[in-house]
């Protein structure tokens, strides 16, 4: 999601969602609490690529960091078929305020702590896919811009081979460039100085957990929502005999103005690649691209599934018709 604004004490500037009531802080104001998300809203990213920033009395360092992806969680925060990935993201520079810039290409969650004398003015994120983060106080306003989002900066993320994309986003955001790059590893990243005397990392009280960003089984995508599909019986595993079945049916169509070949026709082809014979009407799960694909087989009496089929082939026994991808090949 796109925040402009700070969100409300007890809210993720990710989902706007209401946490249960933590437990009484210590003196920090740092204790974690649990918290069970509700759906995800609809996201809508602001107009402008700007932050409101509060005043700081004091030039703001700009800070980038991040990669391509962070290590991962094993489940979906977003209907990109993509697993999510977890980004930590500690802050150390006492004096001058922080403005953060994040991104990271896969779906990522980034977690915020940062040393006592720290502060964090503002935080733009970018990556392909969905974005969230969580731990940073209530007051921090927080911009999301992907590509998935359309929002008003672009879209970004942070490494060594695309750190010159970085300079144009800032200046449009906070008009001043990078200070420094850091680069995550293994979902860790050190913005600022080294941590040494500096103390604990804190965090904010409010901070929710990845597990609350996870999307219902009914929402997955990709692999995993063609998987979902199979355990609810709309569709099986489709086999070399449901492929040979297909090409044996269009063999045996006649052709217009085409001329016989000697030998007959050769057999052609069907990748199997997350192969599924439909069973019953169902609807596609979103991210079917590239990798997470699918190859459908429609039989006879069978409706056509619902959605949208991305880079994937179906196969219609009904009609005797290809969509898809991988047409020319069968």
């Amino acid at each position: 999601m796109t925040e402009t604004t700070a969100s409300p004490p007890g809210t993720s500037a990710a989902s706007g969602s209401i946490a249960t009531p933590a437990p009484v802080p210590d003196a920090s104001g740092t204790i974690p609490f649990s918290f069970e998300a509700p759906a995800q809203p609809p996201e809508t990213p602001p107009s402008e690529c700007v932050l409101p920033m509060p005043a700081t009395g004091e030039p703001a360092k700009v800070f980038a960091a991040g990669a391509y992806g962070g290590r991962d969680l094993g489940f979906q925060i977003d209907q990109s078929g993509n697993e999510a990935g977890r980004i930590d993201v500690a802050v150390n520079h006492p004096g001058a305020p922080v403005i953060l810039m994040l991104g990271s290409y896969d779906p990522t969650i980034w977690h915020v702590g940062w040393s006592r004398g720290t502060r964090i003015a503002a935080v733009l994120i970018g990556g392909y896919h969905r974005q969230v983060v969580t731990g940073l106080p209530k007051d921090v306003p927080v911009l999301i811009s992907t590509y998935d989002n359309k929002g008003p900066c672009g879209y970004f993320y942070v490494s060594a081979e695309r750190a010159q994309t970085l300079n144009p986003i800032a200046r449009r955001a906070f008009g001043r460039p990078v200070d420094m790059v850091y680069l995550a590893q293994k979902g860790r990243v050190l913005v600022g100085d080294a941590l040494g005397d500096a103390g604990g990392l804190i965090t904010d009280a409010g901070a929710r957990s990845d597990e609350s960003f996870r999307i219902a089984d009914a929402q997955l995508a990709g692999e995993a929502g063609l998987a979902y599909a199979e355990s609810r019986g709309w569709v099986r595993k489709a086999s070399q005999a449901d492929a040979n079945a297909w090409l044996a049916a269009r063999s045996a169509q006649p052709k217009a103005d085409v001329p016989p070949i000697a030998g007959g026709r050769p057999a052609g082809h069907i990748s199997l690649h997350n192969g599924y014979v439909v069973l019953k009407a169902f609807t596609l799960p979103e991210g079917l691209y590239g990798a997470h694909s699918g190859t459908f087989f429609v039989p006879k009496g069978v409706p056509r599934p619902q959605g949208t089929l991305g880079h994937s082939t179906l196969y219609d026994f009904n009609t005797l018709t290809c969509t898809g991808a991988g047409c020319e090949r069968d």
